[in-house]
């Protein structure tokens, strides 16, 4: 099952987006969520995991005070409120499930851990 990411657009440095990601209960309540992006010429990278074990959350330190990680269950959507937007935050982002673990692994996120990736969402941080 692929999961969809919606909610990009064009933002100016220092502005925000919240990004949503929809799957099914049973997507939600079987494995950690994690949320990724891809600029051009560059390797996917991990932004944000969310535990659906314990609702925990692990952010890379690339985002980390600026970005914020939720889910809502009764809507079946995981978020991402990204504030304090920067150009180099431009990129497609992906949200996809970790390929067993409901939680999110101490190491961090690695695209190898994941799948169901769906189509992305285009961020562009400009002014």
């Amino acid at each position: 099952v692929q999961l969809q990411a919606s909610g990009g657009g064009l933002a100016k440095p220092g502005g925000s987006l919240r990004l949503s990601c929809v799957a099914s209960k049973s997507t939600l309540d079987r494995y950690a969520i994690g949320w990724f992006r891809q600029a051009p010429g560059e390797e996917r990278e991990g932004v944000a995991c969310i535990s659906s074990r314990d609702g925990s959350k692990r952010y890379e330190d690339s985002v980390k005070g600026r970005f914020t990680i939720s889910r809502d269950k009764a809507k079946n959507t995981v978020f991402l409120q990204m504030n304090s937007l920067k150009a180099e935050d431009t990129a497609v982002y992906y949200c996809a499930t970790d390929r067993w673990a409901d939680y999110c692994r101490e190491y961090g996120l690695l695209v190898a851990d994941f799948q169901s990736w769906g189509r992305g969402t285009q961020v562009t941080v400009s002014s």
